[in-house]
């Protein structure tokens, strides 16, 4: 009996020495500049890239196999973010537009309880159970609007987020047209006098 328990304790022993030495050994670093591109995007785990989240676009981007607009939540502050960091030339965005922020809502006599709309939230917004009433969290949807396609009977669909104090920014002043003032009649060349 002795000898089985330290036969075991012997094996476990070795094969934990192999695991860390394996451990150490074929270690595999993460992307550092990744990270950061990472970090800069917003997190929605939209898709809209094309890729099925930020960090597998983090890491194209990273890699130069992807362009860097194509993040449509994130639109030119988060393009001219990565072309500084990745210290590449700006892209023109495109089609991407840059809207107010969204955020999903359920019409709650429409809802049938599907669960399809849970499935395809990348960002686990939508809380309900099968064959009851859905709702969304405002604090984590994103308004990427991946949850409106699947849902059957179009109960869902975006609003915009109302305008709070904690989130209103002041606008963008708007460039004034240069004025064009004549000079006094009398300034005038005598031709011009004629034809003013």
């Amino acid at each position: 009996m002795l000898i089985s328990i330290a036969a075991i304790a012997g094996l476990a022993i070795a094969f934990g020495l192999l695991l860390g030495y394996s451990a150490i050994r074929f270690r595999v670093e993460g992307d550092p500049i990744a990270d950061q591109v990472d970090a800069l995007l917003p997190q929605s785990q939209c898709g809209q890239c094309g890729y099925p989240g930020c960090r597998p676009y983090a890491e194209a981007v990273a890699a130069g196999d992807a362009e860097i607009n194509l993040c449509s939540p994130g639109g030119e502050g988060t393009m001219l973010a990565i072309a500084d960091l990745l210290g590449r030339e700006p892209v023109e965005v495109g089609e991407i537009e840059e809207t107010p922020k969204q955020i999903a809502a359920i019409d709650e006599k429409v809802c049938i309880g599907c669960t399809k709309c849970l499935q395809s939230c990348p960002v686990d917004a939508i809380v309900g159970a099968a064959k009851q009433l859905h709702g969304i969290i405002a604090s984590e949807c994103t308004g990427c609007g991946l949850c409106i396609e699947p849902c059957p009977v179009d109960c869902i669909y975006l609003e915009p987020v109302p305008e709070t104090v904690a989130n209103w920014k002041w606008p963008y002043p708007t460039p004034l047209r240069p004025r064009v003032v004549l000079p006094p009649q009398s300034d005038l060349l005598p031709e011009h006098r004629e034809a003013a």
